[in-house]
């Protein structure tokens, strides 16, 4: 028996680890335990993706959120710590770069656990992005990393990897097995109403701390969206930290604002936008998935493949550049049958390697 310990937190990871888990759960031998650092922790962020996408009920919730970065790692790394001693799993399996990522790894590899790595390699070479220094240290530690595209691992051949006792995996992206495999459930599922879907409209997220804890970035990127609404309405699932922000600033934002919504919804969102604007890593692959343009409202991005290929733009947060962008992207012609993030098979690719090391 292979006990695999996985660790989820934020959203983008309830969806990697759906994959996955349906996955191990059809194959002889594998246990897999889930650890939910609460890192993402109310409904609308967390249980909405549990129940949509019925990812099994973790067997352990740390329950740890609304802290500084250090405090948040350090009782996720903790908690984890005593996980690993109690349960004495043959892997601990981290996706992505968010601090429950980086805490994941951290407790296992002190104490001689094997780390294995989704989404390794990936870089946006901003070392002022928390996420940056997760994925980068992350990578460092792992003893397996599977990397989503080949510019991730050119990334990790780079930094010397090929000279590091890690293995390296083209694996393809789990976020486009999960795009594929629920694209027609979330038809079915979603609870938008009809008339929010109606139209032309651009789908716009804003949540990375450079962009909301820099008041100046969000006033540009609030002034922007504002401008796009007076010609293209502009429909908006608003965190709700990003909201009290937005408030506490007294800022005037003209937008359809609602409430954040789940995969299912998001995905109804994207496949009837006729554009996206975000400064979400995942959501910029997601719009690539359902052939829609994207704003990035950031300086750089992890998915440089995607801007190599027409596919998105990075605007940063200055207003002008936003519309200038959107402007670009509205009258662009992009042919999305290249295959850029694997077949839609990177779950069974993972999981047949990791039981075989």
């Amino acid at each position: 028996m292979i006990k695999i310990l996985t660790i989820i937190g934020a959203r983008p990871q309830f969806v990697k680890a759906a994959v996955l888990s349906r996955v191990f759960s059809k194959m002889e031998g594998v246990q897999e335990l889930l650890v939910h650092t609460g890192q993402h922790f109310d409904d609308k962020m967390s249980q909405i993706f549990f129940d949509e996408m019925e990812i099994p009920t973790p067997h352990y919730n740390l329950e740890i959120n609304s802290l500084g970065h250090g405090a948040m790692t350090g009782r996720m790394l903790e908690g984890i710590e005593s996980l690993i001693i109690k349960e004495k799993p043959n892997w601990v399996l981290v996706y992505g770069d968010t601090n429950s990522t980086l805490a994941g790894a951290l407790a296992a590899k002190k104490i001689h656990t094997k780390v294995a790595h989704v989404e390794a390699g990936l870089r946006s070479f901003n070392m002022q992005m928390p996420e940056e220094i997760n994925r980068i240290l992350t990578d460092r530690i792992s003893d397996v990393l599977y990397a989503p595209t080949q510019t991730a691992i050119d990334n990790l051949k780079r930094e010397g990897f090929d000279n590091f006792p890690s293995k390296i995996v083209l694996s393809g992206d789990v976020m486009q097995d999960a795009a594929l495999f629920y694209a027609q459930r979330a038809e079915e599922k979603s609870t938008l109403s009809k008339d929010l879907l109606k139209g032309d409209y651009v789908l716009a997220t804003i949540h990375r701390q450079e962009n909301t804890d820099n008041p100046e970035n969000l006033k540009s990127i609030v002034k922007a969206f504002n401008k796009i609404h007076e010609q293209t309405r502009v429909v908006l699932p608003i965190h709700p930290r990003t909201r009290k922000i937005i408030a506490n600033l007294n800022l005037s934002l003209n937008a359809t604002v609602i409430d954040p919504v789940g995969y299912f919804d998001m995905i109804q969102l994207l496949k009837n936008c006729s554009l996206v604007m975000t400064d979400s890593g995942g959501l910029q692959k997601e719009a690539f998935f359902f052939a829609k343009h994207c704003v990035t409202l950031r300086e750089q991005t992890e998915w440089v493949e995607l801007v190599q290929g027409g596919f998105n733009i990075l605007s940063g947060a200055n207003e002008q550049s936003i519309v200038d962008a959107f402007m670009k992207m509205s009258n662009a012609k992009s042919n999305f049958d290249v295959n850029l993030y694997g077949n839609g098979n990177a779950g069974k690719t993972i999981a047949d390697h990791l039981l075989k090391n």
